[in-house]
């Protein structure tokens, strides 16, 4: 969009352009321009009326509440969608994320990692998927903290489905964001440019777990290529999905193997900030060598014990996935619950941060002694 106000001056003489007029602008495909010359004003008139009626914002480049670092980063956005809080830009912020098929030492550093950070007063940002983002995203808000969950499409649309309660969550206790217009679907690209926002609000990126090839590694390039750092959780060598972060570290990413390594990179915390949380890998099986207890005071497993407040159907859920991971048919299963209210509860418990997903399991998160 930089390009063609550069062009044309302002967004009226973008839409007033012919398709040759548009197609002659550098990095504007045929597509592109087509779509943009099917675009009125009317269209723009539309897209804000629904981002009021969602009770959400629009900033334009101008506005004061525009965050500054889309300012200075190659390919800035001309404009935001947001929903939630916009004080929480204002917060010094770390992106937390990896993958979405991660394993359960993955799960607990990012609990750790998040958790840690966020009682810090960091800003938790991540991208809404799941997996490792969802992780990050709730149990930020779970320790009473905040997050800022970009999303890859427009404002309305919950994507990936089973993040809608998390959603919410965000929404009432944090903050998205976006640069797509309300109602837009994910599509081919998005992604990497969701991508480019996340390590933009960040000044550390952390990448917790990452398979070879993962686009994870999309976030890490736009994060080095803003200036940024970034920070790789070492793994097991022969754990897939550690490839990625041991490759980083190899290649000079700082290791994070204490949340005081990341800590350090915010000062203006102080140092009372710093919050040691071991992680020693019993839940998960051995800790990889030079990564087993450095992330806090000692995590270890001990029998679930329902936690207080549970309402009866979480109650059973918990209970059911106390003798093992499960899958969601497992649990209609074993509880006799329909799906939509087995879904519902399991949502709710992952937002407190007393389930979790493991392999694509469901689980009981370990309870830190």
């Amino acid at each position: 969009m930089a390009v063609l106000l550069e062009r044309f001056g302002t967004a009226s003489g973008v839409l007033a352009a012919s398709i040759t007029e548009l197609r002659s602008v550098r990095s504007i495909s045929g597509a592109a321009a087509t779509t943009i010359s099917e675009r009125s004003a009317a269209d723009g008139e539309k897209a804000l009326e629904q981002v009021q009626a969602m009770g959400a914002v629009c900033l334009l480049l101008s506005d004061a509440a525009f965050p500054e670092a889309f300012r200075q980063i190659p390919d800035p956005p001309t404009l935001l969608f947001a929903l939630g809080d916009l004080e929480v830009l204002k917060h010094p912020a770390v992106a937390i994320v990896g993958s979405r098929d991660h394993t359960a030492y993955g799960a607990e550093v990012c609990r750790a990692v998040a958790g840690a950070a966020a009682e810090s007063g960091l800003a938790v940002v991540s991208g809404m998927a799941r997996g490792l983002d969802a992780i990050a995203h709730s149990t930020a808000l779970a320790v009473g903290g905040t997050t800022i969950g970009v999303l890859g499409n427009g404002l309305g649309v919950i994507y990936p489905a089973a993040n809608r309660t998390l959603y919410q969550a965000v929404a009432e206790r944090g903050l998205l964001l976006t640069e797509f217009p309300p109602g837009e679907r994910p599509g081919v690209g998005a992604f990497p440019r969701r991508n480019r926002l996340i390590s933009a609000l960040a000044r550390v990126t952390v990448v917790i777990e990452a398979a070879a090839g993962s686009g994870t590694m999309i976030t890490v390039s736009t994060a080095l290529a803003q200036g940024r750092d970034v920070m790789a959780v070492p793994g097991n060598i022969t754990s897939p999905t550690s490839v990625g972060t041991n490759r980083l570290i190899r290649d000079g990413a700082e290791p994070l193997l204490e949340v005081e390594d990341l800590l350090a990179h915010f000062p203006e915390l102080g140092g009372s900030a710093a919050r040691r949380v071991e992680a020693d890998g019993s839940a998960a099986g051995p800790a990889p060598s030079g990564a087993r207890g450095r992330l806090g005071g000692s995590i270890e497993v001990r029998e679930p014990v329902p936690p207080p407040g549970l309402k009866p159907i979480e109650s059973a859920l918990f209970g059911a996935l106390a003798a093992g991971p499960a899958s969601l048919d497992d649990l209609v299963s074993r509880t006799g619950v329909s799906v939509p209210e087995v879904l519902s509860a399991v949502s709710a418990l992952e937002l407190r941060g007393i389930v979790g997903e493991v392999n694509g399991l469901l689980a009981v998160v370990p309870v830190p002694t």
